[in-house]
């Protein structure tokens, strides 16, 4: 395989990272396209842990994006210093990420991924657990806070803002929540579906799917043998 971009993504790249936080990466590759017609066709996804990384061959990539899967989405819109691999297709699929976007299923996208978080909150009680327990709990309340501000600021803006501006308001909310108010919870989650409901979007109503494809069938092109590629 051949890693077209990849950086740094999650509570680091979100400016939330306490000592000892994971590092997560993800990145995108290319396979020799001719394997993809032979017995045993690349693997879509290569994921580690210890280090934490996922790596997703182009195509897997962009139907992930085209989605609108928030993890997936980040890769293209990291600040520069999260960035540690960039070749030139990877330059040029971060200059085409707003073709990726689309109004519904960014809306849908952030909103589902936001509600799993709350629906694992619910399932931890009231607060009166262990402390790793509540300290699980406070990270994904503040994966439902972030998810929620970045969905509405993409939503409302067309752009995806990865590294937050006043992040000790989230590990506050984290904490918050942690301690037994599910109702905060709750709340954020339902402000946001309203958001959601009014805000008036500059996002189109589907993507632009011509423009993401011309970017793979490049990427398939340049990774033919150089008989076939030309």
């Amino acid at each position: 395989m051949q890693l077209l971009l990849s950086g740094i993504v999650g509570s680091v790249a979100y400016g939330l990272a306490r000592p000892g936080s994971d590092v997560d990466r993800i990145g995108v590759f290319a396979a020799p396209t001719v394997a993809f017609h032979g017995l045993h066709p690349p693997k879509e996804s290569v994921v580690t842990t210890g280090p934490d990384v996922t790596l997703h061959e182009a195509g897997k990539y962009a139907r992930l994006a085209l989605s609108g899967n928030p993890t997936a989405t980040e890769l293209m819109w990291l600040p520069d210093d999260c960035y540690e691999t960039r070749t030139e297709f990877g330059e040029r699929l971060v200059a085409i990420r707003s073709a990726f976007l689309s109004a519904p299923r960014v809306r849908d996208a952030f909103l589902g991924y936001a509600s799993r978080q709350f629906r694992k909150l619910e399932s931890r009680g009231d607060g009166t657990f262990s402390s790793d327990v509540r300290r699980r709990t406070a990270k994904h309340a503040r994966h439902l806070a972030r998810l929620m501000h970045q969905g509405r600021h993409l939503y409302a803006t067309g752009v995806l803002e990865i590294r937050l501006a006043d992040p000790e308001w989230f590990r506050s909310f984290g904490e918050r929540v942690a301690g037994g108010d599910l109702a905060a919870a709750r709340d954020l989650l339902a402000e946001a579906e309203r958001d959601f409901g009014r805000i008036r979007t500059p996002l189109p109503d589907r993507p632009d799917e011509p423009t993401v494809e011309r970017w793979l069938l490049a990427v398939r092109a340049a990774h033919l043998p150089a008989s076939l590629g030309g």
